[in-house]
């Protein structure tokens, strides 16, 4: 069997535990900090170190600014949500092979320069209870910084590293219960009931990201008995990008955030009336018909 603490980081992304993807109750965490919360795993990751209690790395708080040309207060912000926020990660016991869920932090400390202003290190460690479970870890998704930095919505990010997970299973579509979905896409409790809502500001904005920005293509329809019935379910279906499509979503990452989204939505709109009929026949056979 093999261990995700044991895969390299290399071209398609660095290998991150299904346990952080499918975690569930971080609906505080900003698109910001999603960013940040991979770039500090990746360090840790690619340290070797990531499976030994009470480890600790340090890197350069401007390498987790944003941009360039602005300086560390959102970084601050953002690692003080980071450490604020508890979630529940499922993973399943080794010696009774039963699922478990555990209560934790995403990391147990930030020590950082004093003075906003000022670069210097930030040094941080991922908290103990949480080690064993990714030193046992054997499922993961290769995540590529360059990919969540470029998204905006927090749903894209949660969405696209679903689906990276999801890329080398035999089966392109899963149905998920509503609950389940909102909580892995991080939805905060009460938020988005109404259907519509749910699907303009959550789905919608997930969609169009990972759609325009990331390797694979998804689609995501809901389920309800009829067509104002509350929804009770979600069907993601995926596949990989080839060709121009593939040339397409790279081209788009090297452009400007300027102006991004406009062009993402012109993308949607002009391919909109042949939606059904431009994805592949396999996924296509999958889905629900209208």
């Amino acid at each position: 069997m093999s261990l995700t603490l044991e895969q390299r980081t290399n071209i398609d992304g660095v290998p991150k535990a299904a346990e952080l993807i499918e975690i569930t109750g971080a609906h505080a965490l900003e698109a910001s900090d999603r960013a940040i919360l991979n770039l500090l795993y990746q360090h840790a990751h690619d340290s070797g170190r990531l499976g030994t209690p009470m480890a600790s790395w340090e890197m350069p708080i401007t390498a987790l600014r944003p941009s360039k040309h602005n300086g560390t207060d959102r970084v601050r912000e953002s690692l003080a949500r980071l450490l604020s926020v508890q979630v529940k990660v499922t993973y399943r016991e080794a010696e009774t092979s039963r699922d478990r869920v555990l209560l934790t932090h995403l990391f147990e400390s930030f020590d950082m320069p004093a003075e906003e202003g000022s670069g210097g290190p930030v040094r941080f460690r991922v908290p103990v209870s949480l080690v064993p479970v990714l030193a046992q870890s054997s499922r993961w998704g290769r995540i590529k910084a360059e990919i969540v930095c470029a998204m905006s919505s927090k749903y894209a990010i949660a969405l696209y590293e679903l689906v990276q997970l999801r890329g080398n299973m035999d089966r392109c579509v899963e149905s998920f219960r509503l609950d389940r979905f909102r909580d892995l896409l991080g939805v905060p409790p009460g938020a988005y009931e109404r259907g519509n809502d749910f699907i303009k500001r959550v789905i919608e904005p997930a969609v169009l990201e990972v759609n325009g920005l990331s390797e694979f293509g998804v689609r995501v329809d809901v389920e309800r008995a009829y067509s104002r019935a509350p929804i009770t379910g979600v069907v993601l279906a995926w596949w990989r990008k080839t060709g121009d499509e593939y040339r397409a979503t790279y081209q788009e990452r090297q452009r400007s955030k300027l102006g991004r989204m406009s062009r993402l939505k012109g993308v949607a709109e002009a391919i909109e009336p042949a939606d059904r009929l431009s994805l592949p026949k396999g996924v296509l056979a999958l889905l629900p018909q209208p």
